[in-house]
């Protein structure tokens, strides 16, 4: 479900409803490009609506690349603010929590980083914030490799075959 993001009116879309949408634009464009007879066919897209339909498209996908682009600098700076901790121990966390709000999924040295920040003393807010922070990614990198693993199903087996008598 799309959800408004930050203060400027943007609009959050998950990378399967961006599928979706890509999808039904695609198809939209291939019934636009089918021949017509004379009179217009229910269900036929104007060229007009065509060439709309382009230009979204055309957004969805510069929108796509910038939502990369972004993702990309993000994790740099992530990168940039673990190799300067504890020092970036506050930049580190706001970053962190950041590149969780957008599904990024931690890497192994972001964990050790904050289990090693975890162990370190603190105020018992901070510390608080510090430990459900290490349990979000957790549960983070649990969900992806729950994904990433195939469904291993056992298929049921066939009944033993009797043999009927003669």
């Amino acid at each position: 479900m799309p959800m408004p993001y930050g203060c400027r009116g943007a609009l959050v879309i998950s990378a399967e409803e961006l599928r979706v949408l890509e999808g039904a634009l695609a198809f939209a464009l291939r019934s636009a490009g089918a021949p017509a007879p004379h009179a217009p066919r229910p269900g036929a897209v104007r060229p007009e609506a065509a060439r709309e339909y382009r230009r979204l498209a055309g957004a969805l996908a510069e929108a796509a690349r910038e939502a990369r682009r972004l993702r990309a600098f993000l994790l740099a700076d992530l990168d940039r603010h673990r190799a300067a901790l504890p020092g970036a121990v506050a930049g580190y966390l706001a970053l962190l929590e950041e590149a969780l709000a957008l599904d990024c999924v931690p890497r192994r040295a972001d964990l050790e980083a904050l289990r090693g920040l975890c162990a370190e003393p603190a105020g018992a807010a901070e510390e608080e914030r510090r430990a459900g922070l290490l349990r979000r990614c957790e549960r983070a990198v649990a969900a992806r490799s729950a994904r990433a693993r195939p469904a291993s199903v056992p298929r049921p087996s066939a009944p033993p075959r009797r043999s009927l008598p003669v």
